[in-house]
């Protein structure tokens, strides 16, 4: 088994800087769908069987999007949702980007997983969707050689893949963020 961490493709809130952690809004931008065929092109040489989304629109079109180069279902999954940040969902205020930053690295260098956003989720939280979901995945494919895609977020994976990958550090991952359909 191969697990592929992706990142969506650019989307519309990006490029507005704002906040879209809940809902259906924020498609892909063209450029992003062009990032998509691209990653596509760039996995090619994996027999991906399998994709797993985020619910959230941008990851949803670009796993639709990936989908239809593999010839492989797709199958969406709260786990791989981007973390909550509670009363800055829908704002670009730069008030909210700075406690995003101050949560971002209370979580990472400091250890404290209970800080949230106000209204929005702790890293233990995120941890226990993301782990369990991640853990029962591992669980059921261990013994294939099947290759797995999984679509989600920033800054769902900076926080994460440390937790889950025994080569990256929440100091590699704070300091190599993952863009527009980058993956690990």
């Amino acid at each position: 088994m191969k697990l592929i961490f992706v990142r969506h493709g650019q989307s519309e809130a990006n490029l507005l800087h704002e906040f879209s952690n809940r809902g259906w809004k924020h498609p892909l931008t063209e450029k992003g769908r062009l990032q998509v065929e691209i990653l596509a092109s760039r996995l090619a040489a994996y027999q991906v069987t399998r994709i797993f989304t985020s619910p959230l629109m941008r990851a949803v079109q670009s796993a639709e999007i990936l989908a239809e180069k593999f010839g492989a279902p797709v199958e969406q999954s709260e786990a791989l949702r981007e973390y909550d940040v509670g009363i800055w969902e829908g704002s670009s205020d730069p008030a909210g980007w700075e406690e995003y930053r101050a949560v971002n690295e209370a979580w990472m260098l400091r250890g404290e997983y209970e800080r949230r956003m106000q209204g929005g989720e702790s890293f233990d939280e995120v941890y226990d969707r993301f782990s369990g979901w991640l853990g029962k995945l591992v669980s059921e494919y261990q013994n294939t050689s099947e290759a797995l895609l999984l679509v989600g977020h920033g800054g769902l994976y900076r926080i994460m893949l440390p937790e889950v990958l025994v080569n990256v550090s929440a100091q590699f991952s704070l300091d190599h963020p993952l863009y527009y359909t980058g993956y690990v």
